[in-house]
Order: C-alpha cells, then structure tokens, then sequence
C-alpha cells in the first residue's frame, strides 16, 4: 500500500515537470501501477488473510501515522483502484497533452481517497479528506476559462467545507479519550444515547455531503458535468461512495442503534431515490443526466443501510444482513456502470463534439462499440436482469419482502415503503435510459456534427469493454460474491447482536435462481440473434422507408425529441419537480414550425439554497467596513483580540 501511494504521488509530480509528450504517459503510467499495488495489498484482506496494519507516531497533537486495510477497507479499495486505473487508461487517449497539472492532481485524487480508506486516525483522516476535496476542485475546475465551470467549482468547495465542518464536530465528539485513534473510539463506551445521537446526524450530514444525499446533493449535477469525463467518472464511481465508507465507520463505533435511525436513512434514501431519477429524466445533457442518476442510486444504497440499520434495532440479524449486504454489493455495482456509462457519455462528447441529447441522435451505426457498451450500462443501471445492478436490487427486495412478514408493525412498514419506493426508481430509471439511450444511438442523426460522428481510439474503448464485461461477470457469478460480503459484514458488526454472515449467505438459493433465469434469457436473445443472421445470411436486404401515408420526404425533426419523449412522465409529477414547458403549436393546414422546450431547475438549489446564501451574503456585506486595507488596523485588531482574551482568563482565574 505504501508503494501504491508513492507510485501515485511520483507519478503525479514526474507528469506536472515533464513536457507535453512525456506527461500523457507518465501521469497515467503511476496512476495504473500504484492502482495494480493497491489492488495487491487489498485482495488477499479479502480472501480471508490477515489485516496488515501500521502505526507511526507523529508530533502533531492526538494525531498518529496509524493506517490498516480491514475486510471493509479493502472491499470499497478494490473499486477504487480498479475504476481509476481504468479512469487513467480512458484520460490518456481522452485528455492527451491537454493541462500540465492534471495528471498531478488526478493522481493525487486517487492516493487521497485510498488514505481515507485506510487512515485510522481523525486527523489523518481529515487530513486526506481535505486533500481528495482540494486535488478534485482543481480537477474539476481544468477548463475554468468558462464561466460555469468556475461557478461549479466554487459551488462544490463551499458544500465540501459544510461537510467538513461536521466532521470536525463529529471527530471532536469521538475523541472524549484524548486520542483520536479509531480503535480508541470503541462501540457504545459511555457515550449516551443523545450523544451517540448528535454524532450520527453529524456523520449523515458530514459524509451525506460527499455522497450526494438530497437535499445536500446540490454540487454533484455541477461538478460532475464540468469535470473531464474520466474525472466524472472517479467523482461518481468512487469518491462519493467515500461518504457512505465514512457512514459505515460512524455507525460501526456507535453502538447497538435506535430505530429511528433506520428511518431517517430509509427516508432519505426512499427521496433520494424518487427524486435523483425523476430530476435525471428531465435533462437534456448526457453527462448531467448521470449525474443526477448517481443521487438515485446513492439513495438506493441509503435505503439498504436504512433497512440494516432497522434491522439491527429489532435485533434481526436477517434483515441487518440483507440490508447491509445489498447496500454493499451497490457500492461495488455502481461504481463500475456508472464509470461505464460516463465513459460512454465522454466517447459520445469526443466522437459526436456534443453531449447535448437534442443534438444527438443515429450514433449506433456511426458508434458501434460505444453505443453497445453503453446499452450494457443503461441495462443494468436500471435494475434489469441478468446484469450486475440487478442482483444487488434483488437483495435488497429479498429484504424489503422479509420486512413485511415480520411481526412488527414498524418493520413490515419500512418493508412497503422499500418495495414500493423501488418499483418507483426501476421504473422511472427505465425510462429514462429508454430515452437516453434511444434519443442518442438510434434514429437519425439530428444535427451535421452527430451525422459526421466517428467511433473513438481504442484508449477510450478498451475501458469501457472491461467495464462492460465486469457488469456481464458480476450478475453471473453473484452468489459466489456473498462470501466476500459476509467477510465485510463483522466490521460493522459492532451495532447488531450476533453474527449476521450466515443470514446473508442463506440468500444465495435465492440469488441462484433467479441468476440462471437471467441467464437463460439472455441465453435465449442470443440464440434468436443467432437464428436470425443464419436465415438472413443468403437473402438480400434492403432498406426503405417504413410508412408514407402522409410524407414522403421524412427529416430527423419528425422523430421524438428528449423533451417530448419525458413530458408525459414528467408532467404527472410537475408540482414536485417545478418544470417549466416553453412550446409553439403547429397553426394551420401546412404549419411552418412548432416546438416543445422544457427545463427544469433543481428545486432545492433555486428554492432552498439559493435564498439563504443571498441572505448569508447580503448580511456578511456590512461587515465589509472593518476592512480597511491598512495592516495598522488590522495590527490593532489582533491586538484587542488578545487583550480581550487575557481578560476573559483573568476573570475566571482571578
């Protein structure tokens, strides 16, 4: 590990000094090797080997060099590393000599997230926190020569240090035995109920920030969009699943549970979840789509701890199992189609020079590898069988139905409430893709630029194939990942009576089953595809229009548009999502022109957030006359500040 992170920092350096030629390989040649070191240091923890560990002493107060790779760490390291040496593979090809500091602060990106993976000290971990928030406000701000992308950047700063200053409170909170060393934390102690209360909202709030929970997600569909696409691909595969580590490590120092906090999670997740996807179907560009779709799904992660977490205050081992197994085995999911699918977004940008939907359109033909790369993604980002984000759903609902045949009233509530919430998210995700997917590869081109699109340098291809094929391997071999889970399980062990591993592992049948009917199916298409090219082998085809009763000149303005495809969907939930709809009605027999137009806002930036940082400001405004520009005064006020403090001691200890 420590190699790991000297290949990534060497790495990262050698590329900001190297000239144009020598940085595109070398920033991503330390990224891939330290990648290949971290995932060498992880891999073995998870199979069952020992837990290495290394703890340093260091001058800085309640502060320790104390790192260590647990089933846990090395279960959220595996991706890390996997998605960014992939990430480092698809920026060379994609970025190529573009920025100097780039590669220097990519690289950073990726030592930073795994430190906070190992740290097992508050201020280490802090430290490393604050490192991955700065290393990916430059990363996102590389094109900062436009002005959205500079308002994006100072939008993701200012809620990253919101987080982070919860997590000082939390830390300051956690540390009542003058160490902040996490074995000292310890489950329960005599931390009180209100106490262990406040650290749990902090932690919700602090590392709810970073992964993207509603209403705090306001940053994610800024950042994500603005940042280069193999960027986008880390922040949302990766280092927003970083506040749901930090979630995890909360909960499991805290003791056995309330309910309540259960619920505050399910209900969080359950909004996140609605809200993320209906807030995706709405957008007209690609990279801003997904991100959105990362609130859905970090919402469909929230509602596993959720369940988890109720199960553990009902001392229900199976429910914790499922709960947590399944909000696990998404972590691992998403963060591998997402990447996919933002990689496909990059292609799409690079081959087509657009990610606007509108613009776009016929790219399948012209794309090939792409756009089937990217049907494999949308697939299984929207729960479908037999892809990998399917099996951690069905867990999940394996769950969510045990839930309801419990004998309590509040768990078989918590069950529905799941059960209807993800009918509710598959649905909708569905859709969605439906329209990306189809308003983007299929039909004809829409504008001269996707007409001329080219299929993209095998730099760009080869990442999105491993990923694709990584989403094909996981829904097929599934049952065989529970024993890994069940590894991971005892790290948060600590808030559940008993062990919950064999509950978990019991679901495996269950998980078989329905993985050979995906199969099948699957199997099944492939023969009908098979069938289908051998009968048309020998026989001529030939293409032509498919119905002119009415027209006989056909243009791309006839066919559907993202706008038009969403408003149906979108029109029943228009009092929650506040869409406004500019349109132009055809008029007359021979209609010249007409148009459907529709944008919706994020409800909580506009609403929300916005009014109160005019207020934050307006109010801030009037202290602007105490600075004076002259460091005389600001000598004097240093000094006032000091007397006052001296008097302030004097009069407690006279």
């Amino acid at each position: 590990m420590l190699a790991a992170f000297a290949f990534l920092i060497a790495g990262g350096v050698t590329a900001w000094a190297a000239g144009p030629r020598l940085r595109t390989w070398i920033g991503p040649l330390g990224a891939v090797i330290g990648c290949a070191l971290g995932i060498a240091a992880a891999v073995p923890v998870l199979l069952g080997g020992s837990h290495p560990a290394l703890r340093l002493p260091w001058e800085l107060p309640l502060a320790s060099f104390s790192i260590a790779i647990d089933p846990l760490s090395a279960f959220f390291l595996l991706p890390t590393f996997g998605i960014s040496a992939l990430a480092a593979i698809y920026g060379a090809g994609y970025e190529g000599a573009r920025g100097r500091p780039s590669w220097l602060w990519f690289n950073l990106l990726v030592a930073s997230m795994a430190m906070v993976i190992v740290s097992r000290n508050g201020i280490l971990f802090l430290m490393a926190w604050e490192l991955m928030t700065i290393a990916s406000y430059f990363l996102v701000t590389t094109h900062g020569e436009r002005p959205e992308v500079r308002r994006a950047g100072t939008i993701y700063l200012i809620a990253a240090h919101v987080g982070t200053a919860c997590l000082l409170v939390l830390f300051l909170l956690l540390g009542t035995h003058g160490t902040l060393d996490f074995d000292a934390f310890g489950p329960g102690g005599a931390r009180t109920a209100a106490g262990a209360g406040a650290i749990f909202l902090l932690a919700v709030v602090g590392f709810g920030v970073k992964a993207g929970f509603i209403p705090l997600h306001v940053w994610l569909p800024e950042a994500h969009p603005a940042a280069p696409t193999h960027v986008s691909a880390v922040m949302s595969g990766i280092m927003i699943k970083l506040g749901i580590y930090g979630l995890l490590r909360t909960i499991s120092v805290l003791g056995e549970p309330p309910l309540w906090w259960g619920w505050v999670l399910l209900a969080i997740g359950l909004v996140s979840g609605v809200l993320g996807v209906l807030y995706a179907l709405a957008q007209h560009e690609l990279k801003r789509l997904l991100a959105y779709h990362s609130v859905e799904n970090i919402g469909i992660i929230a509602m596993g701890l959720g369940l988890g977490l109720i199960g553990a205050a009902r001392h229900s081992t199976i429910l914790f199992g499922l709960g947590f197994g399944a909000a696990l085995l998404h972590v691992l999911n998403h963060a591998i189609f997402k990447a996919l699918l933002f990689f496909g977004a990059g292609s799409v940008i690079r081959g087509a020079g657009t990610g606007e939907i509108e613009h776009l359109g016929g790219l399948l033909k012209r794309m090939p590898t792409t756009g089937a790369a990217f049907l494999i993604g949308a697939v299984a980002i929207s729960g479908l069988p037999p892809l990998n984000g399917f099996v951690s759903e069905f867990l999940l609902l394996l769950g969510s139905f045990t839930a309801v045949g419990a004998d309590k009233l509040s768990v078989g509530i918590a069950g529905v409430a799941l059960i209807a919430g993800l009918a509710l998210v598959g649905g909708l995700a569905a859709a969605c893709f439906a329209k990306a997917f189809g308003i983007v590869f299929l039909g004809e081109p829409r504008t001269h630029e996707a007409e001329e699109a080219r299929e993209t340098g095998l730099l760009l291809r080869a990442p999105m194939l491993a990923l694709a094929a990584a989403c094909v391997a996981i829904g097929a071999a599934s049952p065989a990942l529970l024993p890994v889970l069940a590894r991971v399980l005892p790290a948060v062990e600590g808030i559940a009576p008993g062990a919950a591993a064999p509950d978990l592992l019991s679901a495996r049948t269950a998980l078989l089953g329905v993985t050979l009917a995906g199969g099948l199916l699957l199997a099944f298409l492939l023969l009908l595809g098979a069938l289908r090219s051998s009968l048309l082998r020998r026989r001529p085809v030939r293409a032509g229009i498919t119905w002119d009763c009415g027209y006989a000149r056909p243009t791309p303005r006839l066919q559907y548009t993202a706008s038009s495809f969403a408003q149906p969907i979108l029109g029943l939930f228009a009092p929650m999502l506040g869409t406004r709809v500019s349109s132009v009605k055809p008029r007359g027999i021979f209609p010249s022109a007409a148009s459907l137009e529709t944008s919706t806002p994020d409800s909580f930036r506009e609403r929300v957030f916005r009014p109160i940082f005019v207020e934050v400001d307006r109010l801030l405004a009037r202290f602007r006359r105490i600075q004076e520009g002259r460091v005389q005064v600001y000598v004097l006020y240093i000094a006032l500040t000091l007397l006052a403090l001296l008097a302030y001691q004097l009069a407690r200890n006279p």
